[in-house]
């Protein structure tokens, strides 16, 4: 896979994480190239902390960790779609995404009429 880090001035990219099994979108992270070889090194999901200008493992404090399913890259080279397993909470607030929304996955189903 090619990622197009030097796009951005930082070396940043956008890394969108969503939950494997329920298809939601956790939370938004962003990666350097020593972040995403630790994630496909280690399996557990690590982002560049822009607050932190360090490397940061999503669970290393909280043990809430984003255990690594796929990484997919945009058509522009430039943005993740990272499918994980979390354990626990996404969000540091305790919710379950950093929008304040339940990780439930949506039940639907049709019913059609046959004649």
């Amino acid at each position: 896979m090619e990622i197009d880090f030097k796009k951005y001035q930082d070396g940043l990219v956008p890394a969108v994480i969503q939950d494997a099994s329920t298809k939601n979108v956790l939370m938004l992270g962003f990666m350097n190239e020593v972040a995403y070889s630790k994630t496909l090194e280690t399996k557990k999901v690590t982002f560049y902390s822009r607050s932190k200008q360090r490397l940061w493992t999503k669970g290393e404090e909280s043990g809430n960790y984003l255990n690594l399913v796929e990484i997919l890259n945009d058509c522009d080279n430039d943005t993740l779609l990272i499918k994980v397993n979390p354990v626990g909470p996404v969000c540091h607030k305790g919710t379950d995404t950093c929008w304040d929304e339940k990780n439930e996955k949506e039940f639907s189903f049709s019913i059609r009429r046959y004649n």
